[in-house]
């Protein structure tokens, strides 16, 4: 029996209250069963709220997964635009599900494999992705417009002190001052600007209060309070458009390392400067002087703190969690002889960080003990261009063992044979005149257009085990890079030796037993000679080092004859 799944997309929150994504399942699944497919009922893949225009969603990822590992017959999806915005996403999808023996069947759109359907189906993709587009610029066009009238529908939301009232009928929505919450409000900026409490006081005394935040959390962050202080709707005048989103891509997260993803959004959103804001009267709970007097602090603060006047750190920026996912920050603590011992502490073990306490139970780790380690295994990759190269063989071997994509190939193999047998066949049953030439051009089209496909598909995959060979090619490319790192490594500055780390290390995982250094290597640009490269391909190593009882990385004592490291395979 045929296998099928079903995969079913609203991008809108109110596309997802009205349960549009329902009746997409269920013209789904009765199609399913009018044409006796077999649905299992873990095989129905939703994505509720989620953009077409972008291939991370994820129930989308789960369902390409199911189709690479277990194979399906064929995917159901409500309309092409369902499946993706973009006419490129579409194409990469379905031959994706192709080069897996999977085919997808639209419910509004083509159904067959005709050149008329794939021309049809390029045609929607294309047409949808000029709808989104479309309807992207004049949601912008109108909000802006919107705002400049000063409309506070634009907005959404009302920040502490403040309760948004929706629009109705008679009015637009209002901004209404919470008598209770504006007088912390004002309290807060005085407090600020008059007594110099610090952020963090101003934190505690908003928790202690028992004051609950905007969300309803009853423990307050510091963040939250930055964010107040730089808010100039207390002031009078709301801002519209402080952020915009631009195709580059974002650095991981907490939520992205947690869910073993390894590559970033490929938008991200970044602050727009204060001019090119679009502001709307509300009504104010201080004065524009104490708004700027606030500000004013503020930007001091960022100009003369002692956090622009200390030593960097060679691996700031660079470390996470293994545990909880959270990054590593440098801190550091005075001994009884008046000497600092820096040190990287998780994030998450911080206990006035989160309102249950710690989320982490990670370990502080010892920064010059760390910055050895990390430091050593690099000049040591360096001395040894072989490593890298016995590295990349065994990947490579490994990949080609492993890899489905040889199965794969065998089975397209059988069924072009059979599909050029079958035409033989047809034309030897013509001119044996058992059937006729009507009957020949009835079948013979379907038959042609069946194993021009599989030819496509057996090129596409022939592309994707000849990208795998490009790991090889790295070795022409090594030798004279390393080269000229080895030459400097010994006497490298610190801002030297972060720029080396920045060009060979991704990330350093820090967990309990281990420590795992994710490498990158970089390509050379490519020569005439050369065939370019796309992109860097990662490799990734754990970096151990024994620790005895008194966890010599964190204390204040002295350091060990020797640490042992050692270079596992990942």
């Amino acid at each position: 029996m045929t296998s099928a799944a079903i995969y079913a997309r609203v991008s809108s929150a109110r596309q997802r209250q009205d349960q549009t994504i329902g009746s997409q399942t269920a013209a789904l699944r009765a199609h399913a069963a009018k044409l006796r497919l077999e649905l299992p009922e873990e095989w129905v893949f939703e994505d509720e709220g989620h953009s077409g225009a972008t291939l991370m969603r994820p129930e989308l990822e789960r369902l390409r997964d199911l189709v690479a590992q277990v194979g399906v017959d064929v995917v159901l999806c409500y309309a092409p635009d369902r499946l993706a915005r973009k006419f490129a996403y579409q194409a990469l999808l379905i031959e994706e599900f192709a080069r897996a023996g999977t085919r997808v069947e639209f419910l509004r759109g083509p159904r067959g494999d005709s050149p008329e359907d794939q021309l049809l189906i390029q045609f929607q993709g294309m047409f949808a992705e000029y709808e989104k587009a479309q309807l992207m610029e004049r949601y912008r066009r109108g909000k802006a417009y919107r705002a400049r009238a000063g409309s506070i529908n634009v907005l959404g939301g009302a920040p502490f002190g403040y309760r948004y009232r929706r629009k109705s009928p008679e009015c637009g929505a209002t901004y209404e001052i919470v008598e209770s919450q504006a007088a912390l409000v004002a309290e807060l900026f005085r407090r600020y600007t008059d007594e110099g409490a610090s952020i963090a006081e101003l934190t505690r005394w908003l928790t202690e209060s028992g004051t609950r935040t905007r969300t309803g959390k009853t423990r307050w962050d510091r963040s939250v309070v930055w964010g107040m202080l730089r808010n100039p709707a207390y002031a009078g005048t709301a801002a519209f458009g402080k952020t915009q989103a631009v195709h580059e891509p974002a650095g991981l997260n907490r939520r992205a390392r947690l869910e073993g993803r390894t590559t970033p959004s490929p938008v991200k959103a970044v602050a727009r400067p204060p001019e090119e804001w679009i502001t709307i009267p509300v009504p104010a709970i201080i004065s524009p002087a104490t708004f700027q007097r606030a500000a004013q602090r503020l930007t001091d603060n960022k100009k003369f703190a002692s956090r622009n006047s200390k030593d960097p750190s060679l691996l700031q920026g660079m470390i996470a969690c293994a545990s909880c996912g959270y990054g590593y920050y440098r801190s550091h603590t005075t001994t009884t002889a008046k000497n600092k011992i820096y040190y990287y502490r998780c994030l998450g073990s911080d206990d006035y960080r989160h309102e249950g306490g710690r989320v982490c139970a990670g370990k502080p780790v010892r920064a010059d003990y760390l910055d050895a380690v990390v430091w050593d295994h690099i000049t040591a990759l360096l001395a040894d261009p072989a490593l890298i190269r016995a590295e990349i063989d065994q990947r490579l071997a490994q990949a080609r063992a492993g890899d489905p994509a040889t199965r794969q190939r065998h089975r397209l193999q059988l069924a072009q044979a059979k599909a050029s047998t079958a035409i033989t066949r047809m034309i030897e049953a013509f001119q044996e005149q058992l059937i006729t030439i009507d009957e020949l051009r009835a079948r013979m089209p379907g038959l042609r257009a069946r194993e021009a496909d599989l030819r496509r598909q057996l090129d596409a995959l022939e592309a994707q085990l000849a990208d795998r060979d490009a790991y090889l090619k790295l070795a022409d490319d090594l030798e004279g890079f390393l080269a000229q790192l080895r030459h400097h490594a010994a006497t490298a500055t610190l801002q030297e030796r972060q720029r080396v780390l920045r060009l060979l290390v991704k990330d350093i995982l820090i967990g309990p037993e281990k420590i795992t250094i994710r490498h990158r290597i970089p390509i050379r640009e490519p020569t005439p000679t050369s065939r370019p490269h796309d992109r860097a391909p990662d490799t990734e190593s754990d970096t151990e080092s024994d620790r005895g009882p008194s966890y010599l990385l964190r204390w204040g004592r002295s350091q060990p004859d020797a640490v042992e490291r050692r270079l596992a395979r990942a």
